[in-house]
């Protein structure tokens, strides 16, 4: 995996971030005191179980010649109590039984992102100077 880096950019909470060769920014609410100009850590999070999610209904329903047209997922994350609740919902398309349906559900559960999500998680951090 490629080290995700963040900086500071422009205005009061703005944050550069480099992925190898791609530049994204991630910005906070005007009502949190930023400009909006990228998504928030929050909306990066949801984003990465969601194409997670989906890259992986993707890749079961090929390897299984599934005839899954789209998988279209959203994810919506709130806080309540200091527990972060996120909210998938996936939409299958295509020509698909009851039980094909079911399996693709199961499948979605085991994403990498889901699996890091929900299970034991450890943060390392270190000073450099």
């Amino acid at each position: 995996m490629k080290t995700v880096v963040s900086q500071f950019g422009v205005g009061a909470l703005q944050q550069k971030l480099t992925i190898g060769d791609l530049h994204l920014l991630s910005d906070a609410y005007v009502s949190n005191g930023g400009a909006e100009t990228g998504p928030t850590p929050h909306e990066f999070l949801g984003a990465a179980l969601a194409a997670c999610t989906s890259m992986t209904l993707k890749m079961y329903a090929g390897r299984k010649s599934l005839n899954l047209d789209n998988a279209i997922v959203k994810v919506d994350i709130e806080r309540a109590n200091d527990v972060e609740i996120f909210t998938r919902t996936i939409q299958l398309e295509g020509k698909l039984s009851s039980e094909e349906k079911e399996r693709l559900i199961e499948i979605a559960n085991k994403c990498p992102i889901h699996k890091a999500l929900s299970g034991d998680i450890q943060i390392k951090t270190q000073l450099v100077n």
